[in-house]
C-alpha cells in the first residue's frame, strides 16, 4: 500500500466501479428490507438473524442456527406481507444457516 497515494471513499471508488457500484446497491436493498421487518422479529431472534443478499428478487436471511430457521419459517408471510405493504417486496425470502462468524 502506498501511503502517499490519495485516498478514496468507499463511495468515489463504487461510482468508478460499475461492479463495487452494484455489490453496494445489493446491500443498500437488502438493509432497508432488514430494518423494514426487524421489527417484526422477536428480540431474541435478532441476533442470530443477518442480512443477506437481495438476487432477482430472492432475499436472503443469513441465520445463526436451524432453531432460529424453524421460528424464522412461521414468520415469513408477515415478513413478506409487510415487505408489500411497505413498497419493498421480494418474490421470496430464502433462509440459510450460517457456518462460521
Amino acid at each position: 500500500m502506498n501511503p502517499h497515494a490519495p485516498s478514496v471513499t468507499l463511495l468515489q471508488a463504487s461510482q468508478s466501479n460499475p461492479t463495487l457500484a452494484r455489490l453496494m446497491d445489493i446491500h443498500r436493498q437488502s438493509s432497508e428490507r432488514y430494518q423494514a421487518v426487524s421489527a417484526l422479529i422477536p428480540p431474541a431472534l435478532r441476533t442470530a438473524i443477518k442480512a443477506g443478499p437481495l438476487q432477482d428478487g430472492v432475499w436472503c436471511l443469513l441465520l445463526a442456527n436451524t432453531a432460529t430457521a424453524a421460528k424464522m419459517r412461521q414468520l415469513l408471510p408477515a415478513l413478506e406481507a409487510h415487505l408489500r405493504v411497505c413498497d419493498l417486496p421480494v418474490a421470496s425470502i430464502r433462509l440459510k444457516i450460517s457456518h462460521g462468524g
